[in-house]
């Protein structure tokens, strides 16, 4: 038995140690690949940033247990980094493009009425609206907010009325 297939394994028949060292081996990549991906994961991110890290997650977990081989499988992966990438970069100077990415802000309400058929359309209720609105502005009514969006990366934002 080599080295690498002590350290490495190959196959199903994985050790501890081995699944351990794929595991840091491709955390490492993964996160390379991230920054690479120009990706905020922690922070706000598009839809298609959130399936790229999903599909990463399944494609990667199967090179630590061994089953799909780690070349192929990481250039899989990098292939789809490089896909949000360029079509985040697309976005970026073509509005079409960025509307068909990323999406369009939701009007949830406006001047003091509620939009039922957008808070339909995202699957909202009044008390998950009223929720965010006390996350968001320490609020308990909206009797001070002007309007309120359902962005694009999930969250509720809410503009106050001007009162001068």
């Amino acid at each position: 038995m080599s080295i690498l297939e002590t350290f490495w394994g190959s196959g199903d028949q994985l050790g501890v140690l081995q699944m351990t060292i794929r595991a840091v081996v491709l955390f490492f990549i993964t996160l390379m690949l991230l920054r690479l991906g120009g990706m905020q994961i922690f922070g706000r991110k598009t839809s298609f940033d959130t399936i790229i890290v999903i599909m990463m997650g399944a494609l990667l977990s199967r090179v630590i247990v061994g089953a799909s081989p780690f070349l192929p499988t990481v250039v899989a992966t990098a292939a789809m980094v490089a896909i949000n990438r360029f079509l985040s970069w697309l976005a970026s100077i073509n509005g079409k493009i960025d509307l068909l990415v990323k999406g369009s802000p939701l009007i949830l309400f406006d001047d003091g009425v509620i939009n039922w058929r957008n808070m339909k359309k995202a699957n909202l209720s009044y008390s998950d609206l009223i929720e965010s609105l006390r996350i968001e502005t320490l609020k308990e009514s909206l009797a001070d907010i002007e309007k309120a969006y359902l962005e694009t990366n999930g969250q509720i934002s809410f503009v106050e009325k001007n009162n001068n």
